[in-house]
């Protein structure tokens, strides 16, 4: 069985989206590890509360890795097969991109990629097409780092907003486990 960490920042409104895709991954046969940066972990927001995380541990039967010191061992015992990062921020895509390693999502990203393993990015941030387009372009040019194929949420009211499609997930997560980037990457 191969072990998934399911790493979450702070875009809220996407939470609803990607656990189900938590639980679709774990019925699949992985081993899937929840990690939520602290922010995440701990914020209650107008999309829900932080004690609703329950369920993440429910799904995954695993508890929640939330804190620096707990994400730490991730690399020195190997403890993944593969990372997935769903919601990625563009504060998260910022700190991977510059090596600032100072969330339990980023030291667990820094800890996985020292073992050359894949880490999978899943877009959603509303500055992806401004100041962050240049830490998905930094990131997209990594070894061992892989986008879920993502697109323009609100070209009207959001013109700079880009949210993956979730969905593709699992696609994504078994491609990158063959080192191969799930095409097309930027989808309409």
């Amino acid at each position: 069985m191969l072990n998934l960490g399911f790493a979450m920042c702070g875009s809220f409104c996407t939470f609803k989206k990607v656990i189900p895709i938590m639980a679709k991954l774990k019925s699949d046969g992985f081993n899937v590890v929840p990690i939520m940066s602290e922010t995440a972990f701990t914020t209650d927001t107008r999309f829900g509360s932080a004690k609703d995380f329950a369920e993440i541990t429910e799904i995954t039967g695993n508890d929640i890795i939330s804190t620096l010191p707990k994400a730490e061992p991730i690399g020195p015992k190997k403890l993944l097969d593969l990372l997935i990062i769903a919601p990625t921020t563009g504060n998260t895509l910022g700190k991977m991109a510059n090596g600032i390693t100072d969330t339990t999502v980023t030291l667990a990203a820094k800890a996985h990629l020292r073992n050359r393993r894949p880490v999978v990015i899943a877009v959603s941030t509303n500055d992806a097409l401004g100041a962050t387009a240049k830490n998905i372009g930094l990131l997209m040019n990594c070894k061992y780092i892989y986008f879920v194929p993502m697109r323009q949420d609100d070209c009207i009211n959001k013109p700079n907003s880009i949210v993956a499609d979730f969905e593709k997930i699992p696609i994504t997560v078994l491609d990158a486990l063959n080192g191969k980037q799930t095409e097309p990457v930027i989808i309409s």
